[in-house]
């Protein structure tokens, strides 16, 4: 995938708005609608979103260490994806039917005591998200390489990162929404 940054960047800006302005809207919900399961095995509203946060917590800061302390200042004007960051990114987006993947324990929310403070604390993190999304503006999204989440040893590229965290907040308020019965 091959793209200008600004083009990366509108994108992502978008699908952030629109990822944080469905969070919004789950807060309309009761505690009850947005904590009941479609079925036993699977997550609740909340627990969709408070997987995400978790996530947050770990690449927010992540992005944010790379973004303010640059190797390299972008003189770049295209963003090429990573073959890894691609497929990736791509198994992140959400699909017709959603192909199921495992959580790692420690990104597992099944069981949570939960309420709407998960949900103001994922839309605070888009807020964030947003703030470095502008931010990158002026870094090198090919060059600038994050940690992820998995393995400390695979870095993907900035722009990888931001395609894959962003898509997988698209998968999951979809489910979030699924699971409280706005969509179906």
């Amino acid at each position: 995938m091959k793209m200008t940054n600004e083009q990366l960047i509108s994108d992502l800006l978008e699908r952030t708005r629109k990822n944080m302005n469905a969070a919004e809207g789950l807060l309309q919900l009761s505690d009850e609608e947005l904590n009941k399961r479609p079925h036993a095995e699977a997550w609740s509203a909340l627990e969709c979103i408070e997987h995400l946060n978790r996530y947050g917590d770990f690449y927010l800061p992540e992005i944010t260490q790379r973004i303010f302390n640059p190797r390299q200042v972008s003189d770049q004007h295209v963003f090429k994806s990573g073959w890894l960051g691609n497929y990736f990114a791509k198994s992140m987006l959400p699909k017709e039917q959603l192909n199921k993947m495992k959580t790692f324990t420690n990104m597992n929310p099944g069981g949570s005591d939960l309420d709407k403070s998960a949900l103001e604390k994922f839309i605070h993190q888009q807020k964030r998200m947003l703030d470095l999304l502008n931010k990158s503006r002026t870094v090198d999204m090919n060059r600038t390489r994050t940690s992820i989440s998995i393995s400390n040893v695979i870095k993907l590229k900035l722009g990888d990162t931001f395609r894959v965290v962003i898509y997988h907040n698209d998968r999951h308020i979809l489910q979030a929404q699924r699971a409280a019965g706005i969509i179906s």
